[in-house]
Order: C-alpha cells, then structure tokens, then sequence
C-alpha cells in the first residue's frame, strides 16, 4: 500500500488528470489517472501540483527586524548597510535564532522549502554565522538551508575580512559570498572578485557574489567575475546576484557581456521587489526600473532565478515569504506577460533557483523527494496572478502546513452565493 496518493493533479508543464504517488517519502510514480490503495488519498480536482518554491537569495540574519534601530527613511542600499551596521552591536544569538525560526514558519506556511541565505561575516565575532548554523541544524526536517559566507561590508575593506569569511567556511557554511561594487575602489572589486573565486576553487565551493547592486553602468564587476569563473574552471558553481547595474548599461557592451556570462555559465538572481524599490533612488523622471536584464539574460542561456532578498529588515519594511509575490513583481517589472514569460516566471522561484542551489532529488518525478505545493489555481498563470493559497504543503511525503481556499461569500442579487476567482476555463 502506497503512503500517499495525490490525484487528478495539473502539472506546472501542462501535463493533466496526474497523479502522484509517494513510497518511504520518494516519489514512487507519476502517471495519468493511476489508481492505486494508499494510507491517503487526496483529489487535487484538476488543481496545480508544483515542486516547493525555492529562494536563491535572502538575508536570514536581518530578517524581521524592521523599526530596529530605526527606519530606513531613504530607502536606499546605503542607508540600509548603515542602519545594520547600527544595529549589529545589539544583537544576540537568541534573537537571531528566533526571528529566523519565525521567518522559516513563515517560508514553510507558503511552501517554500530551499532558501539560500547570505550571512554576515564581518564582524569577527561571526555571532549571526553561529546563530544561522543553529537554525539550519534546527530547520534541517522541513527547509533545506544553504548559508553564503557574505562580507557585507567588503572582505576587503574590512579589517580581518577575509580571515573572518574563511573562519565562516571553517564553521560550516556551504558557498563563498561577496561584495565588490561595496570596495573601497573598482580596483578592490575586482581584486575581491578574484581571491574569493580563488577560495572556493580550492576549497570545492560554489559562489553567490552580490555584483553591481548599483545604478552606476560603470559598476562591471560581473565581466570580472565571469572571467575569474571561466579562468578557474568553476562554470555551473557561480552565481552573480542582483546585476542591476546592466538596466543602465548600453545595449553594445551588455551583447558583449551576456556571452561572456553564457560562456561561464554563470547563474543570475534577481530581486524584483527590492531592485524596484532601493534602485532608481537618486532620479528624478524619468525613473530606472532597475532591475537586471532577465528575458534577454534567459534568451541567452542562462538560469535565471528570482530572490526575495529582505523581509522586513533595514532595507524593505515589506515582504511574507511568497515566491509567487515576488515572481508577480517579477514578470510586471520584465514586462515578461506573454503565457510563456509568465511560465518562465514561474520557473524563476522553481525550477531555475533548485539548480543554482544544487538541490538533489528536486521536482515531481519518479525517485524525487516527495516535496511538493498544492495550489488553489490551475496552472501556473493562475497562481501567479492570485498569488494562489497553498491547500497542502509536503515535505517527503507530510503535510507540514495547510491553508483553507479563500472564498468570499456574496450578497448580490442575481448572481452566486460565493466566488473564488478561479477563471472559468
């Protein structure tokens, strides 16, 4: 007899009347209209089975933490850095453990079950290194945690800075982080940009830099990185986060830029709810949208995810945990509203991001994790643009956390008693 069985299911690549059945936590098959004895059985009645969401990009240690010292009053990355340097001094290894453990209650809730989370490393003390390796310990049965070594405010320009990122590692923090476009000078970004993917070649590590969060169309610390990442042998281990320097950058140079990233295999990740918000802070009209090139950075190869980078913190006051939140800023901000922008939209907080993160036995396939989202829409456009409640959330085969499907009751002469905003077709 089968734990569970999920049927009646449509699939996020078309596929429906699925069903799913899990075995010891695995998924054991995947096939139309399979009837089978199991523990249980639950119809999906034609509604979207989808792998977790996956964050490729947050900040766990500031998490939750907004008003703390103060508030951000200019929105911008600068006063954000300053305001948490404000803040370090006052923090503890139990606060961070619980605002962190409340945000994960948070992430499970929306089904998303992989965050890639950069970590502080600047300070010497590494107090939120060890605060995040006691969450990802406590987390492990229901969200993979993946912790970058991130020297916030520049390994370089900070006193011990790369002594601290490397004591991290030591710790047993899992990818190298940095910051060039925060050095001193382009000189020191680049430096930076190459010590560090000297590091993580040899000590076998992948590589998340945040690179070029800047309106500046002079900040290129990608084209470094790219280099360093095809030069080391490191393609398919490197990431560059944000890269919002390329939304004002000429069309010439990024036609060069584009295939020298292809060339690295360098993953993207892009941050749509906070690129529109801090980038374009110093225009006037008209505004930069800022956000990084990702329909031609997707057309030209490359995986490409979406983060949500903060919630609640000193750099956004806003934020839940919802990939599908973050996705919809996404495809507005891209103007990406085709069904098949939408879908690759989709992808962005799926599919793409498990591949930058190296998840193992990720998606709804026969040998996979039974780890997967059931969503109040019928497909993935559907769940985009209601946002749609997650019914069930499973982790190898558990549900772990529920949501009831919002109905609104309604008193109008003529027409039905409730409404659902699921589209007739």
């Amino acid at each position: 007899m089968l734990d569970l069985l999920i049927r009646n299911a449509s699939l996020a690549d078309g596929r429906k009347n699925m069903s799913v059945a899990v075995q010891d936590g695995k998924i054991a098959e995947v096939s139309e209209g399979l009837q089978a004895p199991a523990a249980e059985v639950v119809d999906a009645e034609g509604l979207l089975l989808s792998p977790p969401f996956v964050d490729p990009h947050f900040h766990m240690d500031a998490t939750l933490s907004y008003g703390m010292p103060r508030v951000n009053e200019s929105g911008t990355l600068l006063e954000g850095i300053a305001l948490w340097g404000e803040l370090k001094p006052q923090l503890t290894h139990d606060a961070l453990v619980e605002r962190a453990l409340a945000y994960c209650d948070w992430a499970v809730a929306r089904g998303l079950l992989a965050i890639r989370s950069h970590v502080d490393t600047s300070d010497p003390s590494l107090l939120p290194v060890e605060a995040m390796l006691d969450v990802q310990k406590r987390v492990a049965p229901y969200i993979d945690l993946q912790l970058v070594a991130f020297p916030q405010d520049g390994v370089l320009r900070t006193p011990g800075g790369l002594d601290n990122l490397k004591r991290a590692l030591d710790l047993g923090v899992d990818v190298v982080g940095g910051i060039p476009h925060f050095e001193r000078t382009m000189a020191d970004g680049a430096e930076s940009v190459r010590i560090l993917c000297e590091l993580a070649a040899e000590r076998g590590k992948l590589v998340d830099m945040h690179c070029d969060e800047s309106d500046d169309p002079m900040s290129r610390h990608v084209e470094t990185l790219a280099y360093h990442t095809h030069r080391l042998g490191l393609h398919g281990r490197v990431t560059g986060s944000h890269l919002t320097s390329m939304h004002s950058m000429d069309n010439y140079y990024v036609s060069k830029l584009m295939a020298l990233m292809a060339e690295a295999q360098l993953g993207v990740v892009s941050n749509p709810l906070i690129n529109i918000t801090i980038q374009g802070r110093h225009d006037t009209y008209p505004k930069r949208r800022g956000m990084t090139r990702v329909p031609e950075l997707m057309a030209a190869g490359l995986t490409v995810a979406f983060g949500h980078d903060c919630v609640m913190d000193p750099w956004y006051s806003l934020g839940s945990g919802d990939a599908l939140e973050v996705a919809n800023m996404g495809l507005h901000v891209a103007q990406m509203t085709s069904r098949a922008g939408m879908q690759q939209c989709f992808d962005a907080i799926t599919l793409n991001p498990a591949r930058l993160l190296g998840l193992q036995g990720y998606g709804i396939e026969k040998g996979a994790h039974a780890d997967f989202v059931l969503l109040h829409a019928k497909d993935p456009v559907e769940a985009l643009r209601l946002k749609a409640a997650r019914l069930g959330v499973w982790r190898r085969g558990q549900r772990i956390a529920s949501t009831p499907a919002p109905v609104a009751t309604l008193n109008v002469p003529g027409r039905p008693a409730s409404t659902t905003l699921l589209s007739a077709r």
